[in-house]
């Protein structure tokens, strides 16, 4: 009889014991809760991202338009073959030079480049090629009312500011006071002594509070 009883105690079945509804909502909360923070984290991490992406365009593009201008700078055409005539000029928010273009096999030319800031763009433009000392002359005149956007290369966006100096002599000069040592270019009046030898830049760009400095050496020193 015992041993009956026995076997009908072994032979039920043990009862399950489940979740109740609030250890479920808690479970939910804390999983909840973690979705969020990792949510968070995620979108950080992605906007960080965006913003390092964002810089190093920007990077990027003012380089290669530092790489440009020093080229431009390396390539100033020298005043034996520019009698009378200013090589380069600073102006607000514009910087004109003339530069000599070497071509294979092709006795080398002048080029009216122009570097120019409108609307927040930075852009360069240039001139046709001549060896032709008047057409220059009106390539220089008319490169300042020259908006053509055909000819236009955008080098960057989101410049507030383009503001460059000469050096003349012993110090730096703005655009008035480089043209009151220079001579005023292409009137054919003698240029006076001395000639610019450094040009500097500074870019503003737009979001920082710091300007972007950079100097070069004009043509030959």
């Amino acid at each position: 009889m015992r041993d009956k009883a026995f076997k009908l105690q072994e032979a039920k079945p043990a009862r399950q014991r489940g979740l109740t509804l609030i250890e479920l909502l808690v479970a939910i909360t804390i999983l909840a809760f973690i979705a969020v923070l990792g949510w968070r984290g995620l979108d950080s991490i992605v906007r960080t991202r965006i913003t390092l992406t964002d810089e190093m365009e920007r990077t990027r593009g003012l380089q290669l338009a530092f790489a440009q201008l020093q080229s431009d700078c390396a390539h100033l055409a020298d005043t034996d073959v520019l009698p009378g005539r200013v090589p380069v000029l600073i102006e607000s928010g514009q910087l004109k030079l003339i530069r000599t273009v070497f071509a294979e096999n092709q006795p080398s030319r002048l080029q009216v480049v122009t570097y120019r800031l409108r609307e927040g763009i930075l852009s360069r433009q240039e001139s046709p090629e001549t060896r032709n000392l008047i057409e220059l002359d009106m390539l220089w005149l008319g490169a300042s009312g020259n908006t053509d956007e055909a000819s236009m290369v955008v080098l960057q966006t989101g410049i507030t500011a383009f503001d460059m100096r000469l050096w003349i002599g012993t110090g730096w000069r703005t655009g008035a006071e480089a043209l009151a040592s220079t001579g005023k270019p292409s009137t054919g009046l003698p240029l006076q002594q001395p000639l610019p030898t450094g040009l500097e830049v500074k870019l503003q760009l737009n979001g920082h509070k710091t300007d972007l400095t950079k100097i070069f050496l004009l043509g030959v020193v």
